[in-house]
C-alpha cells in the first residue's frame, strides 16, 4: 500500500491563509458595491432608487427587456416591495429572471440593474427622467453666480 503525501508550495499555503482570514478575492468589490453584485461592463440598464419609487424608466427597461430576453434584474432589497412588484411583474412578462439583492454591506443609490451575464461595454446605462438635468443647470447657473460673487467682492 502506497500513501502519497501531497506537499503545498510556499505561495500556496499563504494563498490558503490569505483567503482563510479575508475571504475569498473578489474583482472590483466596489463595483460590485455599488451595481448590486454585478459589474458595470455587464450592466445593460440602471435604475435609481427614486426612479424605481416613482415608476419611472419602466419604458426604458421593458424595451431593454425585449432587446436581452437572457438578461436578469437585480432588484435593491432595501425597497419596500410595493415599490419593487412593477418591475418583478414587467420582468415576469417577459421572461426575464428576476433577483432581490438585500445582503450589500454599503448604502447604494441604485434601486434597479438589468444585467447579463457577459461584458457589454455600453457606453449610457442611466435612464435619464429630466431631473437630473434640471439640476446639473440650476448646479451651473448656481455655480457661475457663486464665483462671480468670489471675483467681484463689494468694497467695505
Amino acid at each position: 500500500m502506497k500513501i502519497e503525501v501531497k506537499t503545498m508550495r510556499k505561495r500556496e499555503v499563504e494563498d490558503y491563509v490569505q483567503e482563510g482570514i479575508y475571504g475569498t478575492p473578489e474583482t472590483k468589490p466596489g463595483e460590485r458595491r455599488r451595481y448590486l453584485g454585478t459589474l458595470r461592463e455587464r450592466i445593460v440598464l440602471v435604475l435609481t432608487k427614486s426612479q424605481v419609487m416613482q415608476k419611472k424608466g419602466m419604458a426604458e427597461l421593458e424595451k431593454e427587456m425585449r432587446s436581452y430576453d437572457r438578461a436578469t434584474l437585480l432588484l435593491n432589497g432595501k425597497i419596500s416591495y410595493r415599490f419593487r412588484k412593477p418591475y418583478s411583474r414587467l420582468a415576469r412578462k417577459y421572461g426575464v429572471h428576476t433577483k432581490s439583492v438585500s445582503d450589500q454591506q454599503k448604502e447604494t443609490e441604485i434601486g434597479a440593474v438589468l444585467t447579463v451575464d457577459y461584458p457589454l461595454e455600453k457606453e449610457e446605462i442611466k435612464v435619464d427622467t429630466g431631473t437630473s438635468a434640471k439640476k446639473e443647470k440650476t448646479k451651473q447657473k448656481k455655480g457661475m453666480r457663486e464665483l462671480l460673487k468670489k471675483l467681484f467682492k463689494p468694497i467695505k
